[in-house]
């Protein structure tokens, strides 16, 4: 295996599993501002409960998410040297806004956020993790912008053969950048939903499991009490239906926001990349059927060695043109056109090394190309009928008491995980053999290009590649076992884990938790807001149940 293809290999599994964490902390970060928000207006204990529950699992996330995402920043300089030099006039902007702008923000007023509880009034406390909400939306659509131009490179020129901004403006709304955010916004809510859903399944079977909860005898719950496990109250059960009648609703209305925003995304993308959609199809031939099941060797890149099974006529044409009947290029008529434009041989260029006069293959795997698009799909699909199931079985106030249902139920939340890991492999990769793909529309913009195979570092080796492969997968491995605990111990634990006063409360009596966290107008109108100076003996203990 050759240096390019092993600095391919590290980046692709660094930024998969940092993926992971992106949709996680947006879509769940909105979804714990709107509960605080609830919360205040309201003054409920379970939307207060609701809140630092899904706000521990939040930040967990949220730190592992900034972990694994410096590691791509140090990439870029350690094996895409020439791919930085190539685009850093470029990228330069959308990077510094995220960073200094956008992130910064970011974590400021979640720091705020953290350590503000009993400290800040309750409306400021509150708009620092709106802000904070909000500053990781606008460093997603930085991110997305930097990322967008490499789909479609715009509002740029070549000088000494590199392409230098000259309308900044062209590049921060770009339509490419336009497009994907919304739809990464909307794959985002639905992790979150997903995430609620499965989570608040579990909770609500052990419920009916431990006996707190029984059902009359037509069927519907009939809330209950423990004695001896801190939390489980008539307020826990609050707690987990409604989290998942929230998650539930959250995830069917993003998953129609996906397929609306996907669908204006793939119209673009048969304009800007149609050999990326003819690989997602399959597509040999010029057509307008949608290949439902394809059978063969599409790993091969050879059309011949790819059979349709199942068609239906007009739907790709309606995905590219909103029509029936325009036929769409296929991967035989395209190829001829890209060497036409960009040649059938990698260039005699010092920065291909060994690779200089190798065929370019126009042809992304299709195999990745064909099966990442149905998955990204099928996944986003399966997720909204999970939510609508669940909408089903829980209209009496709790859940079946099927241990399998409830193991489905939290498998459930891979779906939208998935479904988003799919969409980016499937984006990233259709897009080979150019790391900066060729603008086609757009007139004398077409030399700003970029071969995959020009952007590696040249002065890399294959040994330190796969020396620094193995590193960081090493560390990656240990950061999934800490998240994968820490998430574990604090589900299990459900919000008692949260909230150290819950525990506190079962061994002292009952604790007035609108009253100690600052709900209540009064104090908000006194300026004490969320637990003003003067807060119980357990305010340590919310403070460290919140910094990690």
């Amino acid at each position: 295996m050759e240096a390019l293809d092993i600095a391919r290999w590290q980046f692709g599994i660094t930024t998969v599993y940092h993926f992971l964490m992106v949709p996680l902390t947006i879509g769940l970060g909105l979804l714990v501002a709107l509960l605080q928000t609830l919360w205040q207006r309201s003054g409920k204990e379970e939307y207060l409960r609701m809140t630092k529950f899904w706000g521990k699992l939040f930040l967990i996330n949220f730190i592992m998410g900034v972990a694994t995402g410096l590691v791509q920043e140090f990439q870029f300089g350690m094996a895409w040297s020439e791919y930085s030099r190539f685009v850093g006039d470029v990228f330069g902007a959308p990077l510094a806004m995220e960073s200094l702008l956008a992130f910064f923000i970011e974590s400021t007023f979640l720091g705020l956020w953290i350590f503000g509880w009993k400290k800040l009034p309750a409306r400021i406390h509150l708009a620092c993790l709106w802000i904070a909400v909000l500053g990781s939306a606008v460093s997603a659509y930085f991110i997305l912008v930097a990322n967008s131009w490499m789909q479609h490179p715009v509002g740029v020129e070549m000088v000494d053969g590199r392409p230098r901004m000259v309308d900044a403006w062209a590049v921060f709304t770009n339509n490419t950048a336009l497009v994907a955010f919304p739809h990464t916004l909307t794959g985002a809510v639905a992790v979150a939903g997903g995430f609620l859903l499965g989570i608040s399944w579990y909770h609500l079977w052990r419920r009916r499991r431990d006996g707190v909860d029984t059902i009359d005898a037509d069927g519907r719950v009939v809330v209950g009490e423990s004695a001896t496990i801190p939390g489980r109250d008539r307020t826990d059960h609050a707690v987990w239906i409604r989290s998942l009648r929230i998650g539930a609703v959250v995830a069917m209305i993003a998953f129609a926001g996906t397929a609306i925003t996907g669908d204006m995304q793939g119209k673009l993308m048969f304009e800007q990349q149609p050999m990326k959609m003819a690989a997602a199809e399959a597509a040999c031939h010029d057509g307008t059927s949608f290949s439902i099941l394809s059978i063969g060797d599409p790993g091969s890149k050879n059309c011949s060695d790819v059979t349709a099974v199942i068609e239906v006529p007009g739907i790709l044409s309606f995905l590219a043109h909103n029509d029936f009947t325009t036929d769409i290029k296929g991967v035989n008529t395209l190829v001829p056109e890209y060497q036409a434009k960009y040649g059938t041989t990698l260039p005699a260029n010092p920065i291909y090394g060994d690779r200089a006069g190798q065929e370019i293959q126009y042809v992304p795997v299709m195999a990745v190309t064909y099966w990442g698009f149905r998955i990204m799909i099928g996944f986003g699909g399966l997720a909204a009928l999970a939510a609508l199931v669940a909408l089903v079985l829980v209209r009496k106030g709790t859940v079946p008491s099927s241990r399998w249902l409830m193991r489905l139920a939290l498998f459930s939340i891979l779906a939208p995980f998935g479904a988003n890991a799919a969409g980016w492999i499937f984006t990233e990769m259709g897009r080979q053999p150019f790391v900066v793909a060729p603008n086609p529309q757009l007139s004398g913009i077409d030399q700003v290009f970029m071969f995959t195979a020009a952007a590696v570092s040249p002065g890399v080796s294959a040994g330190e590649l796969i020396f620094s492969l193995v590193m960081l997968a090493s560390v990656y491995a240990v950061l999934l076992v800490v998240e994968v605990r820490l998430l574990f111990r604090y589900v299990r634990g459900g919000v008692a884990a949260a909230m150290p006063e819950l525990a506190h409360a079962a061994k002292e009596g009952p604790v007035n938790l609108r009253k100690s966290d600052g709900a209540s107008k009064s104090d908000d109108d006194e300026g004490s807001g969320a637990g003003g100076s003067g807060g119980s003996p357990g305010d340590s203990d919310d403070v460290l149940a919140f910094a990690y």
